[in-house]
């Protein structure tokens, strides 16, 4: 499984999810407030360096998803076919986060059946560790 690196802009986002926590960065100049991800050392709508992590409620919204066959990476094989998802946070909708929905944290790639995903259908955040780091998944909420 990959797991994902932090770079310098990038370690608070994965020092929440340790905790269990969704935030996004923020602008945290006066006037502008600006939430942004990926994050960045500057707000691209003021150019302010000053920024702070917003918690979210970890609710969002399918906005795309793909069921990747073949498998792209060997990896990944055993698990096909499994879903890549691309998630509008329901307080944020113009973050998006990549991810994959599963039946409950700690679940395999593929264990939600593929025809239950829809564009729109609502999830909420669950976290797992893999291979040391606090990764978030998403679950299919009633809708």
């Amino acid at each position: 499984m990959l797991t994902p690196v932090a770079d310098e802009d990038g370690a608070p986002f994965w020092e929440y999810t340790a905790r269990g926590e969704l935030r996004v960065q923020a602008c945290a100049a006066p006037d502008c407030g600006e939430l942004r991800f990926p994050p960045r050392p500057c707000c691209p709508h003021c150019r302010s360096f000053d920024s702070e992590w917003r918690l979210m409620s970890g609710r969002g919204r399918i906005w795309s998803y793909v069921l990747p066959h073949p498998p792209l990476l060997p990896g990944y094989a055993a698990q096909a076919p499994y879903n890549a998802v691309l998630v509008e946070l329901a307080d944020a909708p113009l973050i998006r986060l990549v991810g994959n929905v599963v039946a409950d944290p700690d679940a395999p790639l593929n264990s939600v059946d593929p025809t239950r995903l829809r564009i729109g259908a609502p999830v909420r955040v669950a976290f797992t560790e893999i291979n040391g780091v606090t990764v978030p998944r998403w679950l299919l909420e009633r809708g």
